[in-house]
């Protein structure tokens, strides 16, 4: 009879883990990526798979932060402005995206929302780039370690969602 040991426990992040940055980088792709494909659609069916894609990426992407990323960069930067109007930017997003979820693509309105809703994350994603992901890189938190984190919560949430 073979007796199997359980591997020893590590505290280290797997070798290929992305660091929180990253992650945050490659929602900020895929999100960008859903809108152009929605700019050159006029089918309102592809459009609502879209909208509802975008609608998921943007919930599970913005609660992660807000869990997550936000408290900790709050704490390591001391901060007392980035991430409180990041979360205030949270706020207009979260609003738009309550009233495209389940809705019918029914015209100029429904795309004027979601023009307005790339916009905004467009103007919140410029804004981590360059101010808030600088900062952060060059303090002492450990990124692979929150990203791990954060990676561990996202796949939670989609699952959930699915």
């Amino acid at each position: 009879m073979t007796i199997l040991s359980k591997p020893p426990t590590t505290t280290k992040a797997p070798a290929d883990a992305k660091d929180a940055i990253a992650l945050l980088k490659a929602d900020h792709g895929t999100v960008s990526d859903l809108f152009a494909d929605y700019e050159k659609t006029n089918s309102s069916n592809k459009k609502k798979a879209l909208v509802a894609e975008i609608c998921s990426e943007l919930t599970v992407h913005t609660q992660i932060e807000e869990e997550i990323f936000y408290p900790a960069i709050r704490t390591a930067l001391k901060d007392k402005l980035l991430v409180p109007e990041a979360t205030v930017e949270h706020g207009g997003i979260k609003d738009l995206i309550a009233q495209l979820e389940g809705v019918e693509p029914d015209g100029a309105i429904y795309d004027a929302k979601v023009k307005v809703l790339s916009e905004y994350v467009e103007h919140h994603v410029k804004e981590e780039h360059t101010e808030m992901f600088p900062k952060v890189k060059a303090s002492s938190l450990d990124l692979v370690e929150l990203g791990a984190r954060m990676a561990t919560r996202k796949a939670d949430l989609l699952a959930a969602r699915s």
